[in-house]
């Protein structure tokens, strides 16, 4: 998959200009449109033969629905003082402590950030990022444990299109912003992938060992088809 480069627009029936990214993807097997929500803008695919008027042709029939699609964006939330993040399902306020000297700590519905305010959106991230490495380290290792196979590695990302993947030497990758997740919906992907250090596919067997490694594997997809999107909105 190899991005052209370029990047286009459409004017939509409102007058509306909605930018596009140009991607060209060998795999794909139609032209499509990828809303790409942290960047409140669509990247549009084409596969191996498709000419770009002919995508650009395919996103001015969609205007109407894309500039739905933007419009439905929830807005963004910065890290900054008074904002409002869901720590596993739970809201907590950035609280900015200057004279504090303790890093960034939770307390109270609170995460509280110490030192310069210049210094606080990186904090809160870097914090964030941490809380999510523990909490996914931990359930993954025990539910690898539970199926006896071994995580050979783990790394977090802000991925864009999966909420996590595993490949076949054992090596585990998830977003961070998992831990902006409900409980229950953590634990959902958690255990698809690790799922997949016994079975790498999406068979019958597969669903069935991730059923009996998460307590509420339909609504956690439910919540992550209908507010997955939302989630690249913080920071």
């Amino acid at each position: 998959m190899t991005p052209n480069g370029k990047a286009s627009s459409i004017l939509c029936p409102q007058g509306r200009e909605i930018p596009l990214d140009l991607l060209h993807d060998a795999r794909a097997r139609r032209i499509t449109l990828r809303l790409e929500p942290a960047a409140g803008r669509f990247t549009l695919v084409l596969p191996r033969g498709a000419a770009l008027e002919e995508g650009l042709g395919f996103a001015r029939q969609k205007a109407r629905w894309m500039a739905r699609q933007l419009a439905d964006l929830p807005p963004r939330v910065p890290f900054a003082p008074g904002a409002v993040l869901p720590l596993l399902g739970e809201e907590h306020v950035i609280r900015h402590l200057p004279e504090a000297r303790r890093g960034t700590w939770r307390e109270a519905g609170e995460i509280r950030v110490s030192g310069f305010l210049d210094y606080l959106p990186r904090r809160v991230a870097d914090f964030l990022k941490r809380e999510a490495r523990a909490e996914i380290t931990e359930r993954a290792h025990d539910k690898a444990a539970r199926i006896e196979r071994v995580i050979t590695g783990m790394t977090l990302r802000d991925t864009r299109s999966r909420w996590g993947s595993c490949n076949s030497e054992g090596r585990l990758n998830f977003s961070w912003r998992l831990i902006l997740t409900p409980e229950p919906v953590l634990d959902y992907v958690v255990a698809h992938e690790v799922a997949h250090l016994k079975h790498l596919h999406h068979g019958p067997r597969f669903w069935s060992l991730v059923a009996k490694l998460t307590d509420d594997m339909d609504g956690a997809r439910r919540w992550l088809r209908d507010n997955g999107n939302g989630l690249h909105r913080y920071g």
